[in-house]
Order: structure tokens, then sequence, then C-alpha cells
């Protein structure tokens, strides 16, 4: 039997985060016809995971719609699994990986990234240090495909804080950025994505969102997860060897150059 995939979500008040993170799910079903796919969320949002894992029949796949790890992805999930669905196989975080390094160039282009502009990745942030590492390897990598330096910059927990990096940016005794743009590094609309907005910077992405880069990399995690698990949970190579072979050709169509660039909540 293939794995459904249970995609664990923070959980969000936004009403335009839930649609987003919705919209993300749907993508994810697309990229896959026919595979069972569930949205669920660790808090706040409905449905909660505990209450979906014990609802879905045979093998399970979770894939924690988180960009970095941290609390919710060493503490939270892990228990929420022990207690109800301890059989479930349970995949890495999202980032970083290449696939969100596309989808953040792309929207810093699309939303007119300038060659003066000084880039920040603004993350939400994490008392974790290993959470706030990852963000730093994500914005090294956007650096890299970037051709400029990138400042990883938090929203809440972290060093520097958002307001530090702006100021460092606009301060006097260096040179002045023109503009600062900061790419969102946040999965959905939100707390997070509006202190972003109210930074005071000359642009700001969208979220990532249900962008068909972080649909294909949620199935990347998905398929390595598995491949990792098979050993011990004694499942047949799943049935979707086509699929597994088109997010290979994916990845490897989305590597760089030479040149080039080769887990934080929402």
């Amino acid at each position: 039997m293939t794995p459904a995939l249970v995609l664990a979500a923070h959980g969000t008040r936004s009403a335009a985060g839930e649609r987003t993170l919705s919209a993300l799910a749907e993508t994810v079903r697309r990229a896959r016809p026919g595979q069972r796919v569930e949205l669920s969320y660790l808090e706040i949002s409905s449905p909660l995971l505990s209450d979906v894992l014990p609802e879905v029949r045979g093998p399970v796949v979770v894939v924690p719609l988180l960009l970095a790890g941290g609390y919710h992805a060493h503490i939270d999930l892990p228990e929420v699994i022990a207690r109800h669905r301890p059989d479930a196989v349970v995949a890495g975080w999202l980032g970083p990986h290449r696939l969100l390094t596309d989808a953040l160039a792309r929207k810093l282009t699309r939303a007119g990234l300038r060659a003066t502009d000084a880039v920040v990745l603004g993350a939400a942030g994490s008392s974790d240090p290993s959470a706030l590492a990852d963000v730093r390897a994500a914005a090294h990598r956007l650096a890299v495909r970037l051709a400029r330096p990138v400042t990883a910059a938090f929203a809440s927990a972290g060093t520097p804080s958002l307001e530090e990096a702006m100021d460092r940016l606009d301060s006097t005794d260096s040179t002045p950025a023109a503009r600062v743009a900061i790419a969102s590094y946040v999965l959905a609309p939100g707390f997070f994505h509006d202190r972003l907005a109210a930074s005071g910077a000359g642009l700001v992405t969208e979220p990532l969102g249900a962008d068909p880069d972080v649909a294909a990399l949620i199935w990347h995690r998905y398929d390595e997860s598995l491949r990792r698990h098979l050993p011990q949970t004694g499942l047949q190579a799943f049935g979707s060897k086509r699929s597994s072979r088109t997010i290979s050709r994916a990845l490897s169509s989305r590597e760089s150059p030479p040149s080039a660039p080769r887990n934080i909540s929402m």
C-alpha cells in the first residue's frame, strides 16, 4: 500500500494563512494524482495532527511544513507522533534546500529586485541555535544564487533581529543601502509575515505559499524518508517509481552551474 502523506503545519490565526496552506496541500495533491494527502496542524488551526493521524489507515509519512528545525520539529511533533501514531514515518523539515532557493530567487525577481538592493532573508526565528543555523544556511544559498550578500534576520527570537538588520543596512557609518529587499522565508501569511511587511523595507516578497517548487520539495522529503525507513518498515517500493523519477529529474534540472549554489516555522 502506498503510504499516505500527512502534512503537519504549525498552525495560524490568519485566515489567509490557512487558505494558503490549503492551496499548498492542493498543489501537492496535483503533483501525484490519486495519492492520499492530508493537511493537519500542530496547534491553533484545525484539523489537528493528533486528530488526523488515527483516521488514516495503512502506512503514513508525516512531512513537517517547517522551514527549519526547532522546538516544533524536535519536541512537539515527536510527542504527537508517539501518542497517536508511533508507526508513522516522519520526514525531515523542509529547509534549507535548493528548491527553496529557487522559489525565493524567483519571488524576488518577480517583485522587482534591483541590482542595488540589499537583500535580507526574513524568517520567524527560534530559540534553538540549530534552527537559526538552518536559516543562515538558507541565506548563504540565496547569496550564492544572487551573487550578492544576503543577511538572515529574525522577526522573533534570533540574532540579528529584523530591526537590527534594517538599522545596520541603513546605518550612515557604512554605505547605506539604496533599498532593502526582504525575501519572506515563511510559508504563509500570518503574524511573522506581517512583521516583515511592517519593517519599512522597500520590497517584501510574498510568502513561499503554494509554489510548485515547495510542493516538489515536500514529495522529495516524502521519498527520501521512505528510502531511509524501508528496511525497518518492511514496506515494498511504493508504486510511484515514475513519480520518484520525475522528482529526481526536476531536482537535477534545477541544479545550478558551477558558479552558483550547487529547517523555521511559519
